[in-house]
């Protein structure tokens, strides 16, 4: 591929991270046959644990392809890290162009070279509470509209209980885990992916923020699907909007001309909920 990486490194990671992942923990794996055989292809999953990427890395790779992911660039310029992720053919991002189709032009390469793109359209673990997905950012619409990739939507459920995300203000089923890493008992790791969202009514329209906004929301809508049957649970009909929630809150201090203050119980952490819950950044 003409993005570079090494076949050695790669075997490297697959000789330590298969057995060790195999030994942690147990699987509950759906829908492999949905992820492509060949050809560039995006994978949008839900995030709700910083243990996830290796969950998720593991189920793409028995379902026959290389997962790579998206870095910061700053990272690269560690030297040890910089050669595993360059030898794995892992893609920087450019968080500090102004441009915001310029900060995934590496991704986009590797799309076109036939990469099997790992990503989180929610941008960040999710603040929603109960864990359910939030709302997506747009980028990975951008890309598959550009390039013609298709998205494979997958939701991932049980990393929460190996290593939950304990970031901020913490409600719901969220406060209730215990901060650290727990890995006894062995957390089974369900995944499960779903057949291509259909962007085909966006396709050959400008790349404007309404066409984004609604692709972007087919794709959650898919993931968010696919997680309520992993959990056997009906999702909630709006899903938890935490750049709503920080605006809210950052009015309501400068109303109240405490910059500090925050209100207990933000207005609406998911549009048209009366009474949610959030957790802060």
């Amino acid at each position: 591929m003409s993005h570079g990486y090494s076949p050695g490194w790669r075997k490297l990671t697959i000789v330590i991270l298969r057995p060790l992942l195999y030994g942690l923990l147990k699987r509950d794996w759906r829908g492999r046959g949905n992820v492509p055989g060949e050809g560039g292809v995006i994978i949008a999953a839900n995030h709700i644990s910083e243990a996830d990427p290796l969950a998720l890395a593991h189920f793409v790779y028995e379902s026959g392809r290389y997962p790579v992911y998206l870095a910061k660039s700053t990272l690269f310029d560690v030297r040890f890290v910089r050669n595993v992720l360059r030898g794995t053919g892992q893609i920087p991002v450019h968080r500090d162009s102004a441009d915001a189709a310029a900060v995934l032009k590496d991704a986009e390469k590797a799309l076109v070279d036939g990469e099997c793109l790992m990503f989180y359209p929610e941008g960040s673990c999710t603040r929603d509470p109960e864990l359910w997905p939030m709302t997506g950012q747009t980028g990975v619409a951008r890309m598959a509209l550009k390039t013609g990739a298709k998205v494979v939507p997958v939701a991932t459920w049980g990393a929460h209980e190996l290593m939950p995300y304990k970031k901020g203000e913490q409600t719901g089923l969220a406060g209730s885990l215990k901060k650290g890493f727990h890995p006894l008992p062995r957390k089974t790791m369900k995944v499960i992916a779903g057949p291509p969202v259909d962007l085909s009514e966006y396709a050959g329209l400008p790349l404007t923020k309404e066409t984004l906004r609604a692709a972007t929301d087919d794709i959650m809508a898919a993931i968010t699907g696919l997680l309520g049957e992993l959990r056997g649970q009906e999702p909630p009909k709006e899903r938890y909007d935490h750049h709503r929630v920080l605006e809210e809150r950052r009015l309501a201090a400068r109303a109240t001309g405490a910059g500090a203050f925050r209100p207990a119980v933000p207005e609406t952490a998911r549009p048209g909920a009366g009474d949610p819950k959030a957790a802060d950044s």
